[in-house]
């Protein structure tokens, strides 16, 4: 594959003269631009992705932006897009943002460079722990804590008190990837304020992506030190995981594929260190892109009444009378997947990837680009772009991706998950969670937006609605699910003897 044996990625910090783009002059870029400083003007350093989004309405589906002494090159047009997800000429690159992070996730799976093997390796090893069959096994838990977050919610409806969508969510992914992935719980549910965890991950994430805007790390020393703390304490956290799960058995999780499975071809396994590093991919990547897409997809069914009625008709049809359904019923909700879909068109919670040319080449038959020179497709606007998804590309519509539909687009115009060989591992495990949980959620409520709200964005690598809070109203009628199982006849489950052992985080 050609993900694997590219070059090494050029170290960050390069001047625009060393980007390997021999005809960068005539890639637009934002007017007023200033020596030194570049294309500051008009720019809120906390909203870097929503300004290129501006600019590229502006400058087109090829432009530049520089950043002091870094200069971007951002994609977004079809044909662009599609060119460079040819395998055989282009590769991750791990850009700025992403490489910001390898000092927690090192040569993780999201984190690692082309040429290092350990990529490969965990891939082959971990890939089976995504599979059909696997997925089906996770399904109880996913269950359970859905149990735990409707648990909330019925609290707080019934004190009449709006609930935090993107805390929830995020508290919902978290437990979910951590008990499936791990055995481990983190008691999300039972505190008032996040997990320590979730605090050092969040400050990492933002410290990696303040990172991009300074023209030199001496700038936020105090930040780097809090970030040092947060990594010390992530992994310490990991750490503690692992060593409980070396002393006592699992039942064929992820974690369990990391410390007993070899690779299949040349019995090779995974460090110590590598373990760590993959177990903070997935508790990170795992549940924070979910957690965003969860609450932008509430969002819009919130304010799409006419779209949750119709969701909601759909989950009470296939699954008829039980709140508990099975893993087959899920994929059966085609329409909610629909909403789920459209709402990542609108916001990909993972709202960027970067492409490095594997040789000398020319971009769409245009652009000469020399081996080793990358650029940002900026998804946002490619799931936006007009010319592939109509004038009214802006209006939230997810029969948008009814099938017919979706034939009648190019390829390569839908990539919330990135693409070719290095996309995400866990999609497949992302969408049946997500699916999952929004069905169980518009079985039981009404979902009642603010009328004062407006869509605000936080950004942190990841996308997340910020300050949402949605009013409930329970539905008359709909089964309690305190404690659901994959089989409505069975007796539920408890959390600590559904599929692996379960072990409470300390602080």
């Amino acid at each position: 594959m050609a993900e694997t044996t590219t070059t090494a990625t050029r170290p960050t910090g390069f001047r625009s003269a060393e980007l390997g783009w021999p005809e960068l002059h005539r890639i637009p870029h934002p007017p007023r631009r200033l020596p030194l400083l570049g294309d500051v003007l008009g720019v809120d350093r906390a909203t870097p992705l929503q300004d290129s989004v501006r600019f590229a309405r502006r400058l087109g589906p090829i432009f530049r932006r520089r950043a002091f002494n870094r200069e971007f090159v951002f994609t977004w047009g079809a044909e662009l897009v599609a060119d460079l997800a040819d395998e055989s000429r282009f590769a991750k690159h791990v850009g700025l943002g992403v490489a910001n992070l390898r000092p927690v996730a090192g040569d993780g799976l999201f984190t690692a460079y082309n040429h290092e093997p350990n990529w490969q390796l965990a891939h082959d090893v971990l890939a089976p722990g995504f599979s059909r069959e696997a997925m089906a096994a996770y399904h109880p838990m996913m269950l359970a804590v859905a149990g735990q977050l409707t648990d909330h919610w019925d609290r707080e409806q019934m004190a009449g008190r709006s609930v935090d969508v993107p805390g929830d969510m995020t508290k919902l992914t978290l437990e979910t990837i951590a008990r499936t992935g791990f055995g481990h719980d983190f008691g999300s549910f039972e505190r008032d304020r996040p997990h320590p965890f979730v605090t050092a991950m969040v400050g990492t994430l933002t410290y990696a992506q303040r990172l991009n805007s300074v023209p030199f790390p001496a700038l936020v020393r105090r930040a780097a030190r809090r970030n040092a703390d947060d990594i010390a304490y992530l992994n310490r956290m990991v750490d503690d995981l692992v060593r409980a799960r070396r002393g006592a058995r699992g039942d064929g999780d992820l974690l369990d594929r990391m410390l007993e499975t070899a690779h299949p071809e040349t019995g090779e396994r995974l460090s110590p260190e590598n373990v760590r590093r993959q177990v903070i991919t997935f508790l990170v990547a795992g549940h924070e892109t979910t957690s965003g897409a969860l609450s932008f997809a509430l969002h819009y069914l919130s304010r799409h009444p006419e779209v949750a009625a119709r969701a909601r008709d759909e989950v009470d049809r296939v699954w008829g009378a039980t709140d508990a359904p099975g893993y087959d019923q899920v994929a059966k909700l085609r329409y909610v997947r629909r909403v789920l879909d459209e709402s990542l068109r609108l916001w990909p919670t993972a709202p960027a990837f970067a492409r490095e040319a594997v040789e000398d080449t020319v971009l769409a038959g245009q652009h000469p680009m020399r081996r080793g020179a990358w650029t940002l497709v900026l998804t946002p606007m490619l799931q936006r772009d007009p010319e592939v998804w109509g004038a009214d590309a802006e209006r939230f519509d997810p029969d948008r991706f009814d099938p017919k539909a979706v034939r009648s687009r190019p390829p390569h115009v839908f990539k919330p998950f990135g693409t070719g060989a290095r996309a995400c591992i866990g999609r497949q495990f992302a969408l049946h969670e997500a699916t999952l949980v929004l069905g169980l959620l518009l079985r039981r409520y009404e979902l009642r937006a603010d009328p004062g709200y407006r869509l605000s964005v936080t950004e942190r690598l990841t996308l997340m609605p910020d300050g949402l809070r949605l009013h409930l109203e329970r539905r008359a009628g709909s089964a309690a699910m305190a404690a659901p199982v994959a089989n409505p006849d069975e007796a539920p489950v408890p959390a600590s003897e559904s599929r692996c052992p379960v072990h409470r985080a300390g602080d």
